[in-house]
């Protein structure tokens, strides 16, 4: 009788002990709830980001807005007729009507293997880290952890 043969071990991919907030990017780029779509855009589109968090006036994330949301919205608004008095069009909607308002947070401290299976299960491309106060202190995106893995 013939033995398999022995493969070889696959080298694994693994972050370390690695924390939320070693995982995050700092401070990230946010937009007011009431900023108008096309500050968005602007924002999008200077940055080079596919989303940004949506903030409330104390700093807490209350949604995203991204590139999906602004062509959605954008379609929607073809038909749209600018009325006489409105000096702004289509483009003053606010960023609180397009925004997906599903925020998925993490606290600093939350282990990666958390962020990894909360992204994975959740099908999102970014979590948002808040402190104790529920305020906005990072993102945390795909790429943030696909930099910190490692080949041990």
């Amino acid at each position: 009788m013939k033995s398999a043969p022995l493969l070889e071990a696959t080298p694994r991919l693994v972050l370390e002990q690695w924390k939320a907030a070693d995982l995050m990017t700092p401070s990230p780029v946010s937009i007011r709830e009431s900023a108008t779509v096309r500050e968005a855009i602007e924002l999008l589109t200077h940055r080079g980001i596919s989303g940004a968090p949506v903030i409330d006036e104390a700093g807490r994330p209350v949604g995203v807005v991204s590139r999906a949301d602004i062509l959605v919205h954008d379609r929607e608004a073809i038909d749209y007729v600018v009325p006489a008095d409105d000096e702004e069009g289509p483009g003053a909607d606010c960023v609180r009507d397009i925004m997906t308002p599903a925020v998925f947070c993490v606290s600093p401290d939350a282990p990666a293997s958390r962020v990894v299976r909360e992204m994975t299960e959740l099908k999102v491309h970014r979590l948002f880290v808040v402190d104790d106060c529920g305020t906005l202190v990072g993102v945390i995106s795909v790429l943030d952890v696909l930099r910190r893995l490692t080949n041990p």
